[in-house]
């Protein structure tokens, strides 16, 4: 399975195992949002996402070496000398990072289990991953995370959805999302919501 390198950016989606559902209710939703917020916002800048009711669609970028060491250090309590990470810090980061996302599932999925008396894994054993290199491509992400409630007729708008990035890319609110950069990629607010809905029409 491709590593997940510093500095790259990746489209990470999973999806439930067999018939499951992900999130059964609001809280679902928030929970696992809390949940990814303490695992991988130490590792990762997030672009965008799209929470639905049996899979997940993210767009982040894996943050530089020694981001992610200090937060190996802080999660470990244990300070690694020089030398060890000069050896280290390669498979170290990579480890790390995906340590990070199984520890946001497994998290996840015991507090399911216990408030709806289940058992087993919920979530595909190995998450996806896709290394976006392309700017196009990135912004056609974008657009294609956000769309994605309205491609499986949950909603006929992006804005209708409240699990996705797209309204609070688009508020004045603070966010740990990269919101700036986001709609700079799209030169301005007014062309991402453009964007968005040239790609809609597409579809329709």
């Amino acid at each position: 399975m491709e590593p997940l390198l510093p500095g790259h950016i990746y489209h990470i989606y999973n999806h439930s195992n067999g018939d499951d559902l992900l999130f059964r209710e609001d809280e679902n939703y928030v929970y696992f949002i809390e949940k990814y917020r303490k695992y991988i916002l130490p590792v990762t800048d997030t672009f965008s996402y799209c929470l639905m009711p049996n899979h997940f669609h993210i767009l982040v970028r894996i943050k530089e070496k020694e981001d992610i060491i200090s937060a190996f250090n802080k999660s470990f309590k244990r300070k690694y000398d020089r030398c060890t990470l000069a050896k280290e810090r390669e498979n170290l980061v990579s480890l790390f990072v995906s340590k990070q996302f199984s520890n946001l599932f497994s998290s996840y999925t015991q507090a399911f289990n216990k408030m709806y008396d289940r058992m087993g894994s919920l979530f595909m054993k190995n998450f996806k991953r896709k290394r976006i290199e392309d700017e196009d491509y990135y912004t056609k992400m974008i657009t294609y995370i956000h769309l994605n409630p309205v491609r499986h007729t949950f909603v006929s708008k992006p804005e209708d959805w409240n699990y996705s990035s797209y309204k609070t890319i688009l508020s004045d609110a603070k966010t740990w999302l990269e919101k700036e950069e986001v709609i700079n990629s799209f030169s301005d607010r007014d062309n991402f919501i453009y964007c968005h809905l040239e790609e809609l029409n597409k579809e329709v």
